[in-house]
């Protein structure tokens, strides 16, 4: 399949590249999201790609593809032909995570080339409102002083949750215990009935819970404050830089798609981002919009890949 496709991308270059970004696109682009309909990346690929769609003149088809964390629909645009066609809006999990806890299906910058990161979504750290935890100092020197005594939730073994609070262990010198569950829902539910101390989620999983007043915030994983947690301190700001966490998506392409189609992608996404359209639409659910260069995408996910292997190595982290 991969030697098809090198033959269709070989085809395709024949063609002169301001010719080839003319003539494309001219039908239906098909957007892979690698998990199931409702989730964040699949909010934000509606967003994007409805923005994509009106820029570009040709419908984009958002299409559900999950399972394995993202690595099945990821893989399902890998192995796809080349001509700027199939894309998928992805995950952190999917580029970078995954590659440290499990055998690949793909290289996440030699099977697939990156168009875009998209957004970045921090994580959010939370407690009970029943806490006696005030701050972020108050739930360390309690871990400290118990050894084991506090646990933390996760929506599974190996995702950005689980890892957000392996890092914070490490960083703070502290010793917790994981329990993973089968996704957000579960999770959440048992941290607002204090059957668990501590969670890292997605921004917009949380906030409906924190501005409830049943959650309660202790930092969050960026390097600023976000817009709609203003007086949420940062885990820089607490003191530990280096536990950065954040969720992102990015687009990606087949490996062999023409560099002109991948340049129009670029610019084209890029501008979207920048639009009010999407920034009123996404903004407000906790995300981030980036939009930088292929090459700096390519940097980021390399990055990424390294900083989650290092944490993953050092906690034992598996999928089960």
């Amino acid at each position: 399949m991969r030697r098809f496709n090198t033959a269709l991308a070989t085809l395709a270059l024949l063609m002169p590249a301001p010719a080839l970004a003319q003539t494309w696109p001219d039908h239906a682009i098909r957007l892979v999201v690698p998990f199931p309909a409702g989730g964040p990346t699949d909010i934000i690929a509606r967003v994007v790609g409805q923005a994509m769609a009106e820029a570009l003149g040709q419908p984009v088809v958002i299409d559900n593809r999950g399972g394995a964390g993202g690595v099945t629909g990821t893989d399902q645009v890998a192995r796809a032909a080349p001509d700027g066609y199939t894309l998928a809006l992805t995950s952190a999990g999917a580029l970078s995570i995954s590659p440290s806890l499990q055998r690949m299906p793909y290289n996440s910058t030699k099977d697939l080339a990156p168009i875009t990161l998209v957004a970045k979504v921090p994580e959010l750290l939370v407690v009970p409102a029943t806490s006696p935890s005030k701050t972020l100092e108050d739930f360390i020197a309690a871990a400290k002083s118990k050894p084991g005594a506090f646990n933390f939730a996760s929506t599974g073994p190996g995702g950005m949750p689980h890892l957000s609070a392996e890092l914070l262990k490490a960083i703070a010198k502290i010793d917790m215990v994981h329990v993973p569950y089968s996704g957000a829902a579960p999770a959440v539910t048992d941290l607002l009935g204090a059957r668990t101390d501590m969670m890292f989620a997605d921004i917009p999983v949380l906030l409906p819970h924190v501005q409830a007043g049943s959650l309660r915030p202790l930092a969050v994983g960026s390097a600023q404050r976000v817009s709609m947690l203003p007086d949420v301190p940062t885990t820089a700001e607490m003191g530990l830089p280096a536990v950065e966490a954040e969720n992102w998506y990015g687009i990606v392409a087949p490996a062999a798609t023409p560099p002109a189609i991948v340049a129009r992608l670029n610019a084209t996404i890029v501008a979207a981002l920048g639009s009010p359209q999407v920034r009123e639409k996404l903004v407000p659910i906790g995300a981030v919009l980036v939009g930088n260069s292929p090459d700096e995408f390519r940097a980021y996910i390399l990055s990424e890949e390294k900083k989650w292997a290092e944490v993953a190595h050092v906690s034992g982290a598996k999928l089960e």
